[in-house]
């Protein structure tokens, strides 16, 4: 029997561009003469969600539930269900002729969301100006909507993903058994509607399904139960980030009601594996880092050693078939950085399999997709590149790697530049000495126009406890070679770091302050530290002076642990104020400001000098 594979993105994930794992699989397993259709069921969902007939139905659904949240919403529901086509529309093509209908005082109705937008925010002058603030105002018109459909029909909705509340630590399956116990929601209704059009379209016996986050697994589930219901004969395989991280550990059968395989790390070889054991070729002891289930039991069948399939010998990603006219550009931050992940098409690339450094103590050095470094050659990147340019006809790139080899940037730019590629690309990377001016300099000329980097703790005992790699001083002649460029730079931040004092979280903030007034970072966004089972913190907690409180794992996930930190500060605390502070700073306001300002509680007076950064760049 030939096999035919088709791959799911399941709802929610981001809706402006592609998530690129069935694209990287369909480039493999087509080389393999494997028949396989890729569908993103993310956009293909929202775009059947938000449009005037089904919006009737939301509306109609809500009365029936007798739920009656934001009535301004349902009031002018009129105006919503005969706005909704054309807002939709243009969020997808963005043309000056919509956006000038769209300002119009009398179009959009003044919802929740739009009666307080901001005024105040300058835009820019001619056509750009308009599309964004046009753009803006549409983004509010339709989270109002998503706010009412949340509100009133569905709890688990939400724009990049879906009912991430029961998946997010969920170290029982109890949870996501009751809710799939539940009927469907009509939005779960639709989804399966669309679902089951592109099964009896493609007629596969095998659905793949990737699980990138928390926020896509009971959207997969529920599709999975309803195939099992209704194509018992398809066979159904799980895989991705959610996988990889969570359900090592798996112990709980009950979720082999709903699936056949679960995969863990690169999928290349347990799919094709799985593909063979379909096709009667091999039997299941051949297959490779996958769960089954056995005698009721849940199994690891993983031969070893296992078929390896090296970065270098990968083919390009084949983005052909998903449908690129649907994705929607949404603003509803003018933040510069956030609009590179929520307002533009980039196709999505890796440079090299993992990280080069591997030793961050907070980070999940463990797994393969961080642990196993790969690399490749510039001129097979800028092959592969150019092959994605003409499946899609975007000339944008996010390089979504761990953190990109600064001697691979360099040697990737040089080939862009000779080889007359004109891209726009972005990356993440480690704020480390190798960038310098000159290497900033070749980057920007063969298209970068931002990158992201860890800062972290803004703190020289921190980072070193961390084994970051760098201190403060580099990362402020780093992020000031990229700017000198016209490179953007956003910093990842982290409080409540084991052992982090209340004075060094205030320091922190003055570092992030110094480095904002200076121009060395742009954008930046403060999340609070969790440790994870699979990183060197969760795996020896004593050595940083922490205690793991739970959760008790019960057979399902594993992976975010609960943790006491007697010698640090009380870390939640400092949320509301270190966010008040950044979103100031991001707006180039508030320099001048004490630090005490931002916070509803007595903090101590910053250690650091004023000018630390300038002293720094002097």
């Amino acid at each position: 029997m030939q096999s035919k594979v088709l791959f799911i993105t399941p709802p929610f994930t981001q809706l402006n561009t592609v998530y690129p794992a069935t694209a990287y699989l369909k480039g493999f397993l087509e080389e393999h003469d494997i028949d396989f259709t890729h569908c993103d069921l993310s956009i293909e969902l929202f775009t059947s969600v938000f449009r005037s007939d089904f919006l009737r139905s939301i509306f109609q659904e809500a009365r029936d539930l007798e739920n009656y949240h934001y009535p301004e919403v349902s009031k002018n529901k009129d105006l919503y269900i005969s706005r909704v086509d054309v807002v939709l529309g243009f969020l997808q093509k963005q043309d000056i002729k919509t956006a000038n209908k769209i300002l119009d005082p009398q179009f959009l109705p003044l919802g929740h969301r739009l009666s307080k937008v901001n005024t105040t925010i300058t835009w820019e002058a001619g056509d750009i100006g308009v599309i964004d603030k046009a753009k803006h105002y549409a983004t509010l018109f339709i989270e109002e909507i998503g706010d009412f459909i949340q509100a009133n029909v569905d709890e688990f909705f939400a724009f990049t993903k879906y009912a991430e509340q029961i998946a997010t630590s969920a170290s029982s399956f109890d949870d996501l058994d009751t809710f799939l116990s539940y009927q469907p929601t009509i939005i779960e209704e639709e989804m399966l509607d669309i679902l089951v059009a592109k099964i009896e379209k493609e007629k596969p016996n095998l659905v793949c399904f990737t699980i990138p986050f928390p926020g896509n697994l009971f959207a997969a589930l529920r599709c999975s139960q309803f195939i099992k219901q209704l194509f018992p004969d398809i066979h159904v395989a799980f895989g991705g980030g959610y996988c990889n991280t969570e359900l090592r550990s798996l112990k709980d059968s009950r979720i082999f009601e709903f699936v056949d395989f679960i995969s863990l790390d690169d999928g290349e070889g347990p799919l094709l594996k799985i593909v063979s054991y379909l096709e009667g070729r091999v039997d299941a002891n051949q297959l490779e880092r996958t769960f089954v289930l056995e005698d009721k039991q849940v199994v690891y069948k993983n031969k070893i050693p296992n078929t390896i399939y090296h970065h270098r010998n990968l083919p390009a990603p084949d983005y052909s078939g998903l449908p690129f006219n649907k994705y929607v550009s949404f603003l509803d931050l003018v933040n510069p950085m956030h609009r590179m992940w929520t307002d533009a098409r980039w196709n999505k690339l890796t440079i090299s399999h993992g990280c080069y450094w591997k030793q961050c103590s907070f980070c999940d050095v463990s797994l393969d997709y961080i642990g196993n470094y790969q690399n490749t050659t510039a001129e097979d990147l800028v092959d592969k590149i150019e092959k994605v340019i003409k499946d899609t006809g975007i000339t944008g790139f996010h390089f979504v790697d761990e953190a990109a080899p600064p001697k691979m940037l360099r040697a990737l730019s040089r080939a862009l530049i000779e080889r007359h590629v004109k891209i726009t690309w972005w990356t993440n990377i480690r704020f480390e000495k190798t960038f310098d001016f000159e290497l900033c300099e070749v980057m920007a000329k063969s298209g970068c126009i931002a990158v992201t980097g860890g800062l972290e703790v803004a703190s020289d005992r921190l980072l070193a406890k961390m084994k970051k790699g760098v201190d403060i001083a580099q990362v402020t002649r780093v992020t000031n070679n990229f700017s000198k460029n016209n490179i953007m730079v956003h910093a990842y931040l982290m409080y409540g770091f084991p052992t982090q004092t209340e004075q060094e979280t205030i320091d922190s903030l003055e570092v992030v302050r110094q480095l904002f007034e200076s121009n060395c970072i742009q954008s930046a966004f403060w999340h609070q530290f969790t440790t994870t089972i699979h990183s060197p913190i969760g795996k020896n907690p004593e050595a940083f002076g922490i205690e793991i409180t739970g959760p008790v794992f019960e057979g399902f996930a594993q992976n975010d642990l609960y943790h006491v930190d007697p010698q640090g500060a009380e870390h939640p605390k400092y949320t509301k104020g270190l966010n008040l502070a950044l979103h100031n700073y991001l707006n180039s306001a508030g320099f001048e400001e004490e630090l005490q300002n931002w916070f509803e509680f007595p903090v101590p007076a910053p250690t650091h000098p004023k000018g630390l950064i300038e002293s720094f760049l002097s």
